[in-house]
């Protein structure tokens, strides 16, 4: 989200009416970078939010893009990093795969393109799910279907067949965040898809305020995560402290329990560092109990317990599927010692869990790093 939500700053700072080009990674066969729906806004002066690579290619889309700019006609670019020609057009891509990339021109202002439907996800912070067509020898390169945060559908696709057809890869990979698709129609005529959705940020509530809190909120930030921190420390709990967070409160546990939905949203990351014993049990009591995409405490794994132990002892005992998702201690075990690395440590740990991933090195890793795109499928 953090890419969405640079590209919706720059589209935001050109004015009404100009010009600009997207470049999306549409598919993508063996290694890579970047994985389908990696997107980079150009504008005419050349400057761009969002990257498609390792940096590889930029260069090359920037100089695409200011042709497409001109002309108004999309083009799907293919880059082949296992071809040995690569050496001679100087990209140097050295992920040994092949990556297909739409560029397409936009205008700034249009209320109903996909500058504003990716604003409009940033701003609701809710999903939005786009279908766009990359290769068809009857329908246009780069047409499109936007499902946008409210519901509402908005199309530049003339033909009705197509469209419910795409309406309908929409339920199909509802739980997927990429995936590609063969949309076939009853006529014959047959189209590529990639289809996509367009979450939120990741919610990460820290309740704690002291010093250590800084640099977790800090790096949950520079990754596009939407960070609120709780303390009921009046002197701790300001914007001063922490500059980049998205909201601060002053809140006592109490006041929390009687209106969780003010600053927890369902399936956040939170995270306990309050150093206060009192008000951690009275937090993880309540917090066991939510359908949270992560849990940590700070402290070690004899604090954790003595907590669960006097909630246990008030009467508040917890299935074992509930302490599956508690961390206590937070984070990857990586020798952190300063707030910093603790942070960093922390933060890998939320990550993995996102990912459903254990956290090990890359090197033991005998699957591929990233998960693949969706393999494509017929939709009648």
């Amino acid at each position: 989200m953090k890419t969405i939500q640079a590209i919706v700053e720059l589209a935001r700072e050109t004015p009404a009416g100009e010009v600009l080009a997207m470049a999306t990674v549409m598919k993508v066969r063996g290694s890579a970078y970047r994985r389908p729906g990696a997107r980079m806004l150009v504008n005419a002066a050349g400057r761009t939010a969002g990257m498609i690579s390792g940096g590889c290619l930029e260069n090359d889309v920037c100089e695409r893009a200011r042709k497409v700019m001109a002309t108004g006609v999309p083009i799907l670019v293919t880059y082949d990093s296992t071809a040995p020609e690569d050496i001679v057009f100087g990209l140097g891509l050295g992920c040994n795969g092949v990556v297909e990339v739409l560029i397409e021109r936009l205008t700034a202002g249009d209320e109903t393109g996909l500058l504003a439907f990716l604003s409009s996800c940033v701003a609701r912070r809710q999903i939005g799910r786009i279908a766009t067509v990359f290769q068809s020898d009857v329908f246009p390169l780069g047409a499109r279907l936007l499902r946008w945060p409210d519901g509402s559908i908005t199309s530049s696709l003339a033909d009705p067949a197509l469209t419910a057809a795409l309406l309908r890869t929409f339920q199909e990979t509802a739980a997927r965040r990429t995936a590609l698709r063969q949309v076939e129609l009853p006529d014959g005529r047959a189209a590529r898809v990639l289809v996509e959705a367009v979450t939120p940020p990741v919610p990460l509530t820290i309740f704690g305020a002291a010093d250590d809190a800084v640099p977790v909120a800090q790096l949950a930030k520079s990754i596009g995560w939407h960070v609120t921190v709780i303390d009921a420390r009046p002197a701790y709990a300001t914007p001063e402290r922490f500059p980049t967070a998205d909201a601060v409160h002053c809140l006592r546990p109490e006041a929390l329990l009687a209106s969780p939905h003010i600053v927890l949203p369902p399936d956040a990351l939170v995270m306990i560092m309050t150093h206060n014993f009192t008000h951690d049990r009275a937090l993880l009591g309540f917090l066991l109990g939510r359908p949270l995409r992560y849990l940590g405490v700070l402290g070690p794994k004899s604090r954790t317990q003595r907590l669960l132990d006097e909630l246990a002892d008030s009467g508040l005992v917890f299935s074992s599927e509930k302490l599956a998702h508690l961390h206590g201690p937070a984070g990857l075990d990586i020798g952190a010692e300063t707030p910093e690395e603790i942070a960093v440590s922390i933060i890998g740990e939320m990550q993995a869990a996102l990912a459903q991933r254990h956290g090990g090195a890359l090197r033991d890793r005998t699957a591929p790093i990233h998960d693949p795109a969706d393999q494509p499928a017929a939709v009648a």
